[in-house]
């Protein structure tokens, strides 16, 4: 049995973290912190977070040092405006074919989410949400859009596995707009609503996303500028100490 070195535990305590969403993008990972806190050097935590920026998980920036690697903005817009597509026309396809247990199992789904909301658990939370979504999907008569639907899920989860990690908030949302979508599939609304409602649901928490992506560039930009001009504002003041 192989013993596990430092580097791998503080790689394997980085990465459990990023996945579980304690450390959300823009996190500062701070070396000393990070290494008083397993008990190591900070060389094998420095070797653990070289690995993570290698597979794109953090960054280095100068004056900012290795943070949580934010999501690639243009990847999870065009992801994100795709899926919302996609699945709301799955949904409204599929919405036809839908029984009263299908439905009853979708609320039973939200309920078991808005209970998640009081210890907020990103993970769990995103994997109730693809299991509720896809009870309204997966009835779709169209096996080339649902395809499309479960590639864009996918896709999702290559960039990042929960976006709930870092907008919290937005979940408490979600499950209110859930249960719109399963009322309007329950009354027999028309086709177009029940797409539109879905796709916004969707493009809502890609507006709350960007907007986070936004503010922690700005907040990242803001730190950094303050960083460089502190070693000109310390000579300025030596200098005119008399």
């Amino acid at each position: 049995m192989s013993v596990e070195s430092k580097s791998q535990l503080a790689y394997r305590f980085l990465r459990e973290r990023i996945d579980g969403g304690r450390y959300v993008p823009g996190y500062r990972l701070v070396l000393g912190s990070i290494a008083r806190e397993l008990d190591v050097s900070v060389v094998p935590v420095r070797e653990a977070i070289r690995r993570l920026e290698a597979e794109g998980l953090v960054t280095f920036e100068r004056n900012v040092g290795a943070q949580v690697a934010l999501i690639n903005e243009t990847e999870y817009l065009h992801t994100m405006q795709t899926l919302s597509i996609v699945e709301g026309a799955a949904t409204s396809l599929s919405a036809p074919h839908l029984t009263a247990d299908h439905l009853r199992r979708a609320r039973e789904i939200n309920e078991r989410m808005r209970r998640t909301l009081d210890e907020f658990d990103p993970h769990r939370f995103t994997e109730l949400n693809l299991e509720f979504h896809a009870v309204l999907f997966e009835e779709c008569p169209n096996p080339h859009l649902l395809d499309l639907v479960h590639r864009g899920w996918r896709r999702m989860q290559v960039l990042r596995d929960s976006s709930f990690s870092f907008v919290p908030r937005r979940a408490h949302e979600s499950v209110d707009e859930h249960e719109r979508i399963v009322s309007l599939i329950e009354r027999g609304a028309a086709p177009l609503e029940i797409e539109l409602a879905a796709r916004m649901h969707r493009t809502a928490t890609l507006d709350a996303v960007l907007a986070y992506q936004s503010a922690q560039k700005a907040s990242s930009e803001t730190d950094a500028a303050a960083s460089a001009a502190a070693p000109v504002l310390a000579a300025t003041s030596n200098e005119e100490t008399p």
